[in-house]
């Protein structure tokens, strides 16, 4: 039977709600709209699987302090950081059921805020005083950033194949779990084999959940998902779903979703989702995030035997087992 979300949150449940009331602490500014915005966005419903998967893995490494908690909100605060920012290059409206902040706010203050929970994170890594911890973090941010651009060189780019999107969801979603559950095992001091078994769990759950999110895009409810559907492809962006289906599709399909992706918008989303359906791309996009989730399980299965491993390892079917 699939674990729901509260049950594998069940070995790090009081350390979560630890982690919630920390971020809370470190939104506090004397700037009013700084706290407004970042309230709204942190507090809009998110799974935080990230900080999740850094509380599990340090446990399941053996670590016995309480720093994973503050690694855990540093992580959330770039996860948040890079979601402000994302809405406004893509003009998103509509995240999580609510509106996005930039819609709200706008963009000018959007960006503003996301700047400011970068250099909360940043001030809250010193704090921790490991240069360990800060090459992890800087590097997956500066690999973060590279993701994002490259997303920007795809958009609007029917000749993207699945390889440079796979490239671009490495960077800009897995590189952050994968920091976030090296992290976890860094802190335990672990042999190096069990630290980078956790950090390939993390890689490795990280693109199995973007693979669901974009295969979601063209399948879930809009209120269950919290985002209006086909937003990939309005925002001209050529996700694996889109990719698959040109590529195996009747020359009529690859000429529509050519169009769809070079255009964007929503005029023809009938019809493409009607192509992608036709196609199997949905399909095919779930079974290699599924082939990906056993990857993590397979990883998370080197760690050594604990509640939180086992947590580990249902997390990775979750992610590709929901529906939002």
């Amino acid at each position: 039977m699939q674990m729901g979300l509260s049950e594998i949150r069940a070995p790090v449940a009081t350390e979560m709600q630890a982690v919630d009331r920390l971020i809370l602490r470190q939104l506090e500014s004397d700037v009013v709209l700084i706290n407004q915005i970042g309230h709204y966005i942190v507090g809009s419903g998110g799974k935080r699987l990230r900080p999740l998967a850094v509380l599990l893995s340090a446990r399941a490494c053996g670590y016995q302090g309480s720093r994973h908690l503050d690694l855990a909100a540093i992580v959330e605060f770039i996860h948040t950081a890079t979601l402000l920012h994302d809405d406004v290059v893509d003009a998103s409206e509509l995240r999580r059921t609510r509106e996005t902040a930039n819609a709200v706010w706008g963009n000018e203050a959007s960006v503003l805020v996301g700047d400011f929970l970068y250099s909360r994170a940043f001030e809250m890594m010193v704090d921790l005083d490991n240069m360990r911890v800060m090459d992890v973090l800087s590097h997956a941010t500066n690999r973060i950033a590279e993701g994002e651009v490259l997303q920007l060189l795809n958009c609007h780019d029917p000749e993207t194949t699945e390889e440079r999107y796979m490239e671009v969801i490495e960077r800009k979603t897995a590189t952050l779990f994968q920091a976030g559950t090296r992290l976890g095992a860094v802190l335990a001091q672990v042999p190096d084999e069990i630290e980078t078994a956790a950090a390939q769990y993390g890689r490795q759950l990280g693109v199995a959940f973007q693979l669901v999110d974009d295969a979601l895009d063209y399948r879930a409810n809009g209120e269950e998902l919290g985002k209006n559907l086909g937003d990939d492809l309005a925002e001209g962006k050529p996700t694996l779903p889109v990719i698959r289906a040109m590529e195996v599709g009747t020359d009529q399909q690859r000429e529509l979703l050519r169009q769809a992706i070079t255009s964007g918008g929503r005029d023809q989303i009938g019809a493409v989702a009607a192509s992608i359906e036709s196609t199997k791309a949905i399909d095919y996009t779930i079974a290699v995030a599924h082939r990906y989730a056993q990857l993590a399980k397979d990883s998370a299965a080197r760690l050594p035997e604990s509640a939180e491993r086992i947590a580990l390892e249902k997390l990775a079917d979750f992610a590709v087992s929901r529906t939002y």
